[in-house]
This record gives C-alpha cells, structure tokens and sequence, in this order.
C-alpha cells in the first residue's frame, strides 16, 4: 500500500477555480495555448502554485481551441512537433520569469489518448522531451505505448491514473460521449482511488479488474464538482494514512 500520492489538476484552462484546488493539491498542469491558454493565465497560475509549493506540469495539446483539444487533429509530426514543443517552450518563458521552476509535462486531451495508443504520435512527444534541455517528468498511463517509447529513449516518467474517469478493460478512459464516463460522486471516486493505490488494479466498467500502476492520480479540473471532489478526497487519504505530495 502506498503512503504518499502526487495528485495533479488540468489548470489554467478557464474555470477560475485553481485558488480552491491549490490547497489540496501536489502538481498541476497548465493550458499553454495549444486548446487554452494565454501567457496572463500562465502566469496566473504559475504564481498560485508557487504560492502553494505546487509541482508545475505543462499541458500541451492538438492546436485546437475550438474543440478544446478533445479531437484529433490531422496534421503533419513536424507540425505536430514544433506545435508541442512551442507550447512547452511559452510556458517555460513563463516559469522563467515567475523564477518557478518546470517539473513535468502532460499531454492533453485527445494528445494524451492518442499518444497512449498510437506509435507515432507517441514518437513525436518523446522527440520534443529530448529536445528540450532540462530533465522534465512525463506523465504517462501505465502500460500505454507513450509510457514504453519514453523508456526507451530514457524519458523519466511518471505512471498517473484518472479519479474521476472510469475505465474500459484496455486501460483506455471510457469516452466522454458515454454517460458512465466521469465520475461525481464523492465516494464512489475515493473508493476507485483507493483501489488503485491499495491492490494496484482497477475496476472497469465490463466488471474485469485489471493492474493498473499510479504515482499520480489525476482529478480533472472542469469536472463540474471538482473542488467538493477534491476536498473529500484529500481527507480520506489523509484518514487512510496516505500523504499528498
């Protein structure tokens, strides 16, 4: 069982409700532009989790505000790649000047299915972490292809899992479009986090357990009950003797 867990929040990407989530948080990823973002939101929450001694992620997604990231994108990789690596790049200006530091990058959205599932997209992200010259974490789902194309090229990683997300037998994320997508209430989610850190396996949706490994656990920043989510989450692990940071 573990004793301590990072939880990270999707942040800087228009709910206004990151001075609510700070306290109860370890990392966050913030929107640098690729589906929200600008530098003053940047900022904005750089600052915030300076303030809280909040790890700093960069969330870099497909080129598409409009969707919100959430479709994919058919580009070119080197479109693709100077995209990512652009939005990193504006978000370490960012950080630079706040005299914060970078610790990690997350994908987003339908970037982050797609590089769990798809080589060459997978590829792409590994290619912009190695051309970047400081040694950022990269969050990752366990036993997806983006997870085996970062060990291979020495990318440190960090396995990370979904609260409020459910799961299909494949370790996929049930899609949004499904009404058993996303999980509200507050038990059931400290009862599928639990779960995790306490067997390392999930429950999915067809019934089947299947392992999973976290060293993250994700609770998305727009889920509509997010800061109650993360209030009751934060006690109950502190109750069960599990410590966030």
């Amino acid at each position: 069982m573990k004793s301590s867990i990072d939880i990270n929040v999707d942040m800087g990407e228009g709910m206004g409700n990151e001075h609510l989530l700070m306290p109860y948080i370890s990392s966050c990823n913030i929107a640098c532009g690729g589906h929200y973002g600008d530098r003053a939101s940047m900022r904005r929450v750089v600052q915030l989790a300076k303030q809280y001694k909040v790890k700093i992620g960069a969330h870099p997604s497909f080129p598409d505000p409009e969707n919100f990231g959430r479709k994919v994108m058919k580009m070119s990789f080197t479109a693709l790649f100077v995209s990512v690596k652009s939005q990193i790049q504006e978000m370490m200006k960012v950080v630079n000047e706040e005299h914060a530091a970078l610790h990690h990058v997350k994908p987003h959205g339908a970037l982050y299915n797609q590089a769990a599932i798809d080589v060459e997209i997978a590829n792409v992200i590994v290619e912009v972490m190695k051309s970047i010259a400081l040694p950022l974490k990269l969050y990752v789902p366990y036993k997806s292809v983006i997870a085996k194309v970062a060990i291979k090229h020495n990318i440190p990683i960090v396995y990370e899992a979904f609260a409020d997300r459910n799961y299909n037998s494949n370790l996929t994320l049930v899609a949004r479009t499904e009404s058993n997508a996303i999980i509200k209430d507050e038990n059931e989610l400290f009862e599928h986090v639990f779960k995790i850190l306490t067997t390392e396996k999930v429950n999915t949706i067809n019934g089947r357990e299947v392992d999973i490994k976290a060293n993250t656990i994700c609770v998305h920043g727009d889920n509509s009950e997010v800061v109650n989510l993360i209030k009751f989450l934060s006690k109950k692990l502190n109750q069960n003797q599990i410590t966030i940071l």
